[in-house]
């Protein structure tokens, strides 16, 4: 055992993940608190297990989970044993770490955290408490790297990418989805403040693949490549995808880059966002067919696509009236959201749209909101079960604010919102649930829960 780590356990040990949970509110920092120093100082003393890892980095303000999910899916197909990490997570808290959508086992956790634990309350004295989101980053490194073995992991960062702490790995593609305004007060207020910032996962020689269209971003993350000697490959530039038929049920597409073309591709997500997304993830894995060794057969492709599911992300969730969720949660999102809402009601034609609203305190909440109103005939605004959610009076006064004429609800809880939208809605409207994944996730918790018991 590692220096550092030695010594008998004075605590009760870990039985329960719920142990690990109440021990995680004292044991580990509150808040977000930027910066590599205290990974890198765990990572030494656990033997750097990162280093027995193959990873695809994702970084990028929307897209970045369905893109993984597209790239982890091909790769399964393909017979590679393939690990995830995510955040947030939609359906259960165990699938920010999984193989071959599997998630970890309670088992698992409860050990590597037992393991870590020491580990957490020496770095206490050493460097400063953890994040929760760096114990569950050093947790997920000990299980791939020393239990589950998967041959790939695609590795999601979670806020930016320069000072996240996924961004202790060296990859063998960095991937950035495309650049937004999120995360502000944090990342910077342009998009090439908040491009250099996501770009912090380019390492020297590491080819990079990006789905960004805004040309100072563009600017910002070719600027990095080249200081890294990494060749970069632009979507609409490198490789290209048209769509050639969408609905709600998903989309058929076409894919070319400089090695070859793919046609008549099915893709079950819906959004026209979800082609660039798939676009990025195809050019991924053609890097790791051209230079990896990585054995893909066009099959493998085609099955890994059709096979994509992305809980929370434009989601039908539930039928007369049709319930769907997508978790836009800046300004971007949210717009791409308005553009697929309205595709989806040119093809199925809705009676009226039912709008569900949270949003956390830390959003820019107009810039959410603003694209959506519009669409919609009623509105019910709520909040999600979390510390930073924005009160409901609030978002009340938003939405008051940019649409003064719209009948408008207040709910103090999403299960009373859920209640009141179903009141409100006929079986020919539509209700959309959106703003938040935090949201997002409590409200699909509750339509499974109902469709298991025959509700």
């Amino acid at each position: 055992m590692r220096k550092g780590i030695e010594g008998k356990m004075t605590q009760q040990r870990f039985v329960t993940k719920e142990d690990v949970f109440r021990w995680m509110e004292e044991g580990c920092a509150s808040g977000i608190q930027p910066g590599l120093e205290r990974m890198n100082w765990a990572l030494e003393r656990l033997g750097h297990p990162e280093r027995r890892l193959k990873f695809i980095h994702i970084a990028g303000t929307n897209g970045k989970g369905s893109t993984a999910a597209m790239i982890a899916q091909v790769l399964r197909k393909a017979g590679y044993s393939t690990g995830m990490f995510i955040s947030p997570y939609v359906t259960e808290w165990n699938e920010r770490i999984s193989v071959d959508g599997r998630p970890i086992p309670d088992s698992s956790f409860v050990r590597w955290a037992e393991h870590l634990r020491p580990l957490v309350e020496e770095m206490d004295r050493e460097v400063g408490k953890p994040t929760p989101f760096e114990f569950w980053t050093l947790l997920a490194l000990c299980y791939f790297a020393r239990e589950a073995v998967p041959w790939f992991v695609v590795w999601e960062a979670g806020l930016g990418g320069r000072f996240d702490s996924t961004n202790v790995v060296f990859p063998l593609v960095s991937v950035i989805t495309n650049i937004g305004l999120d995360h502000i007060h944090l990342l910077g207020s342009t998009l090439g403040e908040i491009a250099a910032e996501k770009a912090g996962i380019i390492k020297p020689g590491v080819p990079v693949v990006s789905g960004t269209e805004n040309p100072d971003a563009i600017r910002v993350i070719e600027e990095r490549a080249k200081e890294n000697k990494s060749d970069l490959y632009l979507l609409h530039r490198d490789f290209q995808a048209e769509t050639l038929e969408s609905g709600p049920g998903g989309q058929r597409f076409r894919f070319g880059n400089v090695y070859r073309t793919l046609s008549d591709l099915q893709l079950p997500l819906a959004g026209e966002h979800q082609v660039k997304n798939a676009a990025v993830a195809l050019m991924t894995l053609e890097l790791l067919r051209q230079f990896y060794a990585t054995v893909l057969e066009d099959e493998d492709i085609r099955a890994g696509l059709s096979a994509t599911v992305w809980p929370g992300r434009l989601e039908k969730a539930a039928d007369e009236p049709d319930i769907w969720l997508d978790g836009a949660h800046n300004r971007e999102a949210a717009r791409a959201l308005a553009e697929s809402v309205r595709a989806i009601r040119r093809s199925h034609t809705y009676d009226r749209l039912h709008l569900m609203l949270a949003v956390s305190a830390d959003k820019e909440v107009d810039e959410i909101i603003k694209p959506l109103l519009p669409l919609a005939d009623s509105v019910v605004v709520t909040r999600a079960d979390i510390s930073r959610a924005l009160p409901v009076e609030q978002l009340a006064e938003a939405v008051r604010r940019a649409a003064p004429e719209i009948r408008l609800q207040k709910a103090p809880t999403a299960a009373e919102g859920l209640r009141c939208l179903r009141e409100e809605a006929g079986n020919g409207d539509m209700i959309l649930v959106t703003g938040s994944l935090f949201l997002v996730s409590e409200v699909r918790n509750m339509l499974m829960t109902n469709k298991e018991q025959g509700w």
